[in-house]
């Protein structure tokens, strides 16, 4: 599959050039221009090279920690079903989880539920760290 990291470089330095970010809350769903990454990394899709990210942590004005979602309902060591995002079934790719600057959000599409979203912070911790 061919990478445009010609086009994503051109939209990241816009995107680093935006004067502010939006404000964010825990547990919220928003889109989010992750890129054209490297490898496995994921990426981000469209004119913005964006896709859904739950954000799980905010650390201040400027970064939280997020995981990317996927459009579909998967169920794996590595994938955990969150409902539908706007319209459409979504899981949580615990595997992509990562520290993201507040610049890359581009619009709020949802927020979380309290009780998925503990399951969801539970599958995190199992992943990032193993069992207890």
């Amino acid at each position: 599959m061919q990478k445009d990291f010609e086009g994503w470089s051109k939209q990241k330095q816009a995107i680093n050039a935006r004067p502010e970010a939006p404000y964010y809350h825990e547990r919220e769903v928003w889109w989010c221009s992750l890129g054209v990454n490297v490898g496995f990394e994921q990426d981000g899709t469209g004119k913005n090279y964006d896709r859904p990210v739950l954000i799980i942590r905010g650390f201040n004005a400027h970064t939280f920690f997020g995981v990317a979602l996927t459009g579909r309902k998967r169920v794996s060591k590595y994938h955990l079903p969150i409902g539908e995002v706007e319209g459409r079934e979504a899981s949580v790719i615990l595997s992509q989880a990562r520290i993201i600057d507040t610049k890359r959000l581009i619009r709020k599409a949802g927020t979380l539920d309290e009780e998925k979203f503990e399951e969801v912070k539970e599958a995190l911790k199992a992943t990032l760290f193993g069992p207890k």
